[in-house]
């Protein structure tokens, strides 16, 4: 598809009932919005494949569901960092963020280094940006050792005290993610949780205490990625 098409296709599944609808049931709130719905703009993607200049010139045009599209259809493999801070930038609401974390930033090798970047920003969906590429970073990267994962849960309880819906929903999803790749870290992760709610504080003691329970029910998936192997 040629980028006419996809903007003309775009527009003809334009709803604005569904701008109100997402507003209303999931508070997302995005400028210049045409009420498209995620699965859609999934199918979408799919029967463009990947396309990294033309994800640019999708997200440049400032259509929110042009701009999700871009994260759908961007290669990994051509992120570079300046090209993630620019796109975190812009971030207005969780929908967006997350597309861009999950789907993109969480494959590439840069992550990391993001993770650790936005986890001290002040704006709420560039902080968020950290956690919830953390999250699926957690997944998407099989082979990594432990010690990748550790070096993040101190970030995870100095931010826990940031009371802001989604900032404190992604702590948490994060916390969650890293106890869910295997049975050690599952256990640092529980540490790090009792470690939380040491501080005593509102959003910390509902971060801490909702990974608590999922961690620790028994049916749990507990994945089986690679653990680190200690030598004396």
């Amino acid at each position: 598809m040629t980028f006419n098409e996809i903007v003309d296709t775009l527009h003809s599944l334009a709803n604005p009932e569904k701008v109100v609808f997402k507003k209303k049931k999931f508070g997302i709130v995005a400028q210049n919005s045409l009420g498209i719905y995620h699965a859609d703009l999934k199918v979408l993607a799919k029967d463009i494949g990947k396309d990294s200049g033309l994800a640019i010139r999708l997200f440049d045009t400032g259509i929110f569901e042009a701009r999700i599209l871009c994260s759908k259809i961007f290669d990994p493999k051509d992120l570079t960092y300046l090209q993630m801070d620019d796109w975190a930038m812009t971030f207005e609401n969780w929908e967006i963020c997350d597309s861009f974390c999950m789907g993109l930033f969480a494959k590439t090798p840069l992550a990391s280094a993001k993770i650790y970047e936005w986890s001290s920003r002040g704006p709420e969906f560039e902080k968020r940006a950290a956690f919830a590429t953390l999250a699926a970073f957690c997944m998407a990267e099989k082979r990594a050792l432990n010690e990748t994962f550790e070096a993040f849960l101190p970030i995870l309880v100095r931010e826990s005290c940031d009371d802001r819906i989604y900032v404190k929903k992604a702590v948490n999803w994060a916390l969650r993610s890293i106890g869910k790749r295997n049975v050690d870290l599952k256990q640092k992760a529980l540490a790090t949780a009792e470690k939380i709610l040491s501080h005593e504080t509102k959003s910390g003691n509902w971060i801490a205490k909702d990974a608590i329970r999922e961690l620790t029910k028994e049916k749990l998936n507990v994945l089986d990625y690679p653990r680190n192997i200690y030598r004396p």
